[in-house]
């Protein structure tokens, strides 16, 4: 469903735009981003390094790097407009109601403050409580994340801790003001499978025990399958397909959701070789129309439509309930063949 549409979202992003530099010399790297987030859902935003997935989560945030700003469209938490709050406004729904879980833990924590007052630092700005009254509440949650000892890891640092172990007192952190939404981004890169089980694990156990939604961000299509119930699926700053996550992998319209499927899968080519899609993603500044996809596409030549993907850029359009992808070989030959 649109997001535009989605009357049900916790939150929405609406036409959004993002570019870097001065007006005259912007480049746009979101380009009218259309998104939307109910409660206690886990949306999977999947897509190649540069498609705008982590972008996407710092404007959320109100975290957009220096030189880069929001120039149109909208960001609503439960209807709260978020570009439009001020700094201190936006300081106090930042962790309490919209959290963020970072990659590379153990670069993100402060190697100078302990386990315990960097988990605590969310919910004693938002209840104002004491570290006295602040402490068992983070021994608890330690607890709950699954960190063994818990009152002896209050007490240490980030560098006496492994990487699986980081992540989860980062989740703790994350979680402590019980926030509605929370932002994975890449949550388990550089985890061993072992513990990327186990903190996909934590993660679904907390949407289903306290409706917490969860905006999941991956390249990693076999976390997508485990997890997600829906997917949505970025290319140079747009969302170009989305539904439900069982029928997107198992029956995904847009050539480049195939294509990450057939790459993700490790699938070999004719000759043997393991399937790579070919090229790289076209920044959206340098698209100025037509399909952004198309110069890496094979199916605009099989189906003969090569000068409509050239000249005009598809909109989102219908392919089953809630199902939806940016495509003009939509509908040609029934289902998109993979490319």
């Amino acid at each position: 469903m649109n997001a535009q549409q989605d009357d049900e979202a916790l939150l929405r992003i609406s036409g959004l735009r993002v570019g870097f530099g001065s007006p005259k010399h912007r480049l746009t790297v979101l380009d009218g981003l259309d998104l939307s987030l109910r409660k206690r859902e886990i949306l999977a935003l999947v897509g190649e390094s540069g498609s705008g997935k982590s972008m996407t989560a710092l404007a959320a945030m109100r975290l957009l790097p220096q030189g880069a700003a929001v120039t149109a469209g909208e960001i609503r938490l439960d209807g709260q407009d978020l570009i439009a709050l001020d700094d201190k406004a936006m300081n106090k729904v930042r962790g309490a109601r919209i959290a963020m879980l970072y990659q590379q833990p153990k670069i993100m924590l402060d190697p100078t403050a302990t386990v315990g007052s960097q988990v605590a630092e969310a919910m004693r700005l938002r209840w104002n409580l004491s570290r006295a009254e602040a402490r068992p509440k983070v021994i608890g949650l330690l607890r709950d994340v699954g960190i063994p000892e818990p009152e002896l890891r209050a007490k240490s640092y980030s560098y006496q801790l492994s990487g699986g172990m980081a992540q989860r007192v980062m989740i703790a952190a994350a979680l402590s003001a019980e926030p509605e939404v929370l932002i994975a981004d890449e949550p388990t890169t550089a985890l061993d499978v072992t513990v990327q089980a186990q903190i996909l694990r934590l993660l679904r156990k907390k949407r289903d025990e306290h409706g917490l939604a969860i905006l999941l961000i991956t390249h990693d299509l076999a976390i997508v399958s485990s997890i997600a119930d829906r997917v949505a699926v970025m290319y140079a700053g747009r969302v170009v397909e989305q539904g439900p996550a069982r029928e997107i992998l198992n029956a995904p319209s847009h050539p480049y959701t195939q294509a990450l499927l057939r790459s993700s899968l490790m699938q070999a080519k004719e000759d043997g070789r393991l399937y790579a899609i070919p090229g790289h993603v076209a920044a959206s500044h340098s698209m100025t129309c037509g399909c952004r996809f198309q110069p890496r596409c094979t199916l605009a030549g099989q189906l003969g439509i090569e000068a409509q993907c050239l000249s005009d850029e598809p909109r989102l359009e219908t392919v089953s309930a809630a199902h939806e992808s940016r495509c003009w070989g939509k509908g040609r030959e029934g289902r998109v063949h993979a490319v």
